[in-house]
């Protein structure tokens, strides 16, 4: 089959390295594989397989050089966006949809016609809203969540939602998705969940490669970016109150690491806690690392807890909203801490003073990239409860739902 995978950039980011890993797994099972980027700069990821074709298309771009899509940027930019903030992707998503519909007929004439088109992520798909097409499958990377009045929120979800495949990448997302449908009268033509792959085979050969700088003594390590929802304060916080002897690592640049230098000193940890910075091959430091901790508030999937175990590498957990679940479940479980600095850093010392424990295949398993491949090529299952719920269900205007009144 042909396939498109369409994401926003490839900066180094966990939904980045998971568009390029579906990219890869696409191209590993034989099937002609495209990735469609909106913003070339700042490019660090690249598809391992060297089949995978790339497209850099700017989207803003091609709408600000349309009179019409100009016309509607600067309206948004002077008026609308001022008026109802965060709302610029309304205006111009449209026009954005247009444009990748163009560009897409292009395409297909000078490649043949196209069996998957995949969006990867909320942001990425946001800016071409008014794409519609029974081909796309629009990936949820984490809970939708709306804020601003209820015309507002409803007005958003028609945009994003509205008849449109979406695909979850762990049930707490698609439960999400199925909430806010419901709460606005929206009807997506679909929600399934497909969690995300894990490229074992190629995250083992890239953690064997030699990287400078990492230490030499056990360390524990977190890699993330520097933001709000990684919620590393908490993660030095509970460091703090457990006072290992390991060091700590964080992996990963944003724009909240300069308070968090200052969190370290006012902790009296910053000469124990190593800010590494972004790194390119952040495998190897998983395999070096004696255990690797998660702080997040939320994770949509928390795939990053798999790979460090692909590295052979312990995790543990705070108990955030999410997928971290459906990674560590059965044996795995004891792997979860309290979601509080005092929770993690028990769970922490305990199984430092375990010495981890060893990493299982089985644990693996269900997030072979086969089986992702299989299934968002497949046509969606007609026994979703979601389709079933919605028919019974009524909408907005109290009358139930049904396909034909979709048309």
């Amino acid at each position: 089959m042909r396939t498109l995978v369409v994401v926003r950039s490839l900066k180094m980011g966990g939904m980045e390295r998971v568009a390029v890993n579906l990219a890869d797994s696409l191209a590993a099972n034989d099937h002609e594989t495209h990735m469609v980027i909106w913003r070339g700069r700042d490019q660090v990821l690249e598809p391992q397989d060297a089949s995978v074709q790339q497209h850099i298309v700017p989207i803003q771009q091609r709408v600000q050089r349309s009179v019409s899509g100009a016309l509607t940027t600067l309206a948004s930019r002077l008026v609308l966006n001022p008026v109802i903030r965060r709302s610029n992707f309304v205006w111009v998503g449209k026009a954005g949809g247009e444009e990748f519909a163009a560009w897409l007929e292009g395409f297909e004439q000078k490649h043949g016609k196209v069996d998957r088109i995949i969006f990867r992520g909320l942001g990425t798909f946001e800016q071409v809203w008014g794409f519609k097409d029974s081909r796309a499958r629009y990936v949820l990377e984490n809970r939708v969540n709306f804020s601003g009045p209820q015309w507002k929120q409803r007005m958003f979800a028609r945009c994003l939602l509205e008849d449109k495949h979406l695909v979850a990448v762990s049930e707490d997302v698609a439960q999400g998705a199925r909430d806010i449908a419901r709460q606005h009268g929206v009807t997506p033509a679909h929600i399934e969940t497909i969690v995300n792959a894990c490229p074992i085979t190629r995250i083992r050969k890239q953690a064997a490669m030699d990287e400078p700088d990492i230490p030499a003594e056990p360390f524990i390590l977190n890699v993330a970016r520097l933001v709000p929802q990684k919620d590393h304060a908490l993660l030095l916080e509970a460091y703090a109150l457990a006072n290992p002897k390991e060091p700590l690592v964080i992996v990963g640049a944003g724009n909240c690491r300069e308070a968090l230098e200052v969190q370290a000193e006012r902790l009296g940890i910053a000469e124990r806690v190593i800010f590494a910075g972004q790194r390119d091959n952040p495998y190897a430091w998983m395999r070096a690392a004696k255990l690797f901790v998660l702080s997040s508030r939320v994770e949509g999937m928390g795939i990053v807890l798999m790979e460090a175990l692909a590295c052979g590498t312990p995790v543990v957990s705070v108990d955030c909203r999410g997928g971290i679940r459906e990674i560590l479940k059965g044996e795995l479980e004891h792997a979860i801490a309290p979601h509080s600095a005092e929770g993690l850093a028990r769970r922490m010392n305990e199984l430092l003073a375990e010495e981890g424990y060893p990493v299982r295949e089985e644990w693996l398993a269900d997030f072979c990239p086969h089986t992702m491949v299989e299934r968002f090529l497949a046509e969606p299952a007609t026994n979703d409860p979601w389709d079933e719920a919605r028919e019974q269900s009524p909408d907005a205007a109290g009358q139930p739902h049904s396909r034909a009144a979709r048309g």
